[in-house]
């Protein structure tokens, strides 16, 4: 069995260079690869395209990065809770590729199950429409939409394996699930890395053939993107 542990994040991320492309999981500030991120912006690589569904908070998780202004496009569904985000795209200083949540999701796992291209209602009659090959299946028209390709994909998990066998728990599964394997080399950080076997193979989400390196992360935070309380009465 192969063994795919990294010392750190800073071992895992050898390799990522100015320009490429990366997916990283993460709905929110729910379950995103939060020592990864910080190991990027200490190696100071730049003019990346981050493929995630938004882009964290101003000062936590990709809202770092953008700080740093080593993010060149961010491909996502939504702005979010990140003022620096819409502030450089109403600028002009961020290219951004906004593009409907489900068809974000599904262009991951198309690239995970090697699908090159799909077709979809979503975004038909809008912009994001425009330029692309457009077919009717029972009388309703669908959008050609093409698998992402990435360098890196970048997951956070619960608990994984030294093979790189992964569980996720809860709604941190969000886009870690389809992002893990839809890149050229897929890193892993987990909460808890075990010896393998002490998973339950009917509980794993992602075998360890799709994960090249996997470490144990430390001093994750979880944070609450956005707090709602009720008023004392």
């Amino acid at each position: 069995m192969i063994d795919k542990r990294v010392k750190n994040a800073k071992e895992a991320i050898e390799g990522i260079q100015d320009g490429m492309t990366l997916m990283l999981g993460g709905f929110g500030l729910c379950g995103i690869p939060e020592n990864s991120i910080n190991a990027l912006v200490e190696s100071d690589v730049k003019d990346l395209t981050c493929i995630s569904n938004n882009a964290g908070v101003d000062d936590f998780g990709l809202g770092l990065l953008l700080h740093k202004r080593q993010i060149k496009k961010m491909i996502s569904s939504y702005v979010g809770e990140n003022a620096e985000f819409e502030r450089q795209m109403l600028s002009g200083e961020l290219d951004v590729e906004l593009t409907p949540q489900g068809t974000l999701a599904e262009k991951c796992r198309a690239a995970q199950a090697g699908i090159p291209a799909f077709y979809t209602p979503a975004g038909y009659g809008t912009e994001v429409a425009e330029g692309k090959e457009v077919k009717e299946f029972k009388g309703k028209p669908h959008i050609l939409e093409h698998a992402y390709e990435a360098d890196y994909s970048i997951v956070k998990a619960w608990k994984g394996d030294h093979a790189g066998n992964l569980i996720f728990k809860g709604s941190a599964r969000n886009f870690n699930h389809p992002m893990a394997g839809a890149a050229k080399i897929t890193i892993a950080e987990v909460e808890e890395l075990v010896e393998p076997g002490q998973l339950d193979p009917n509980e794993i989400h992602i075998p360890g053939i799709m994960i090249q390196r996997i470490f144990q992360g430390e001093k994750f935070e979880k944070r609450i993107e956005q707090r709602t309380v009720r008023t004392k009465e």
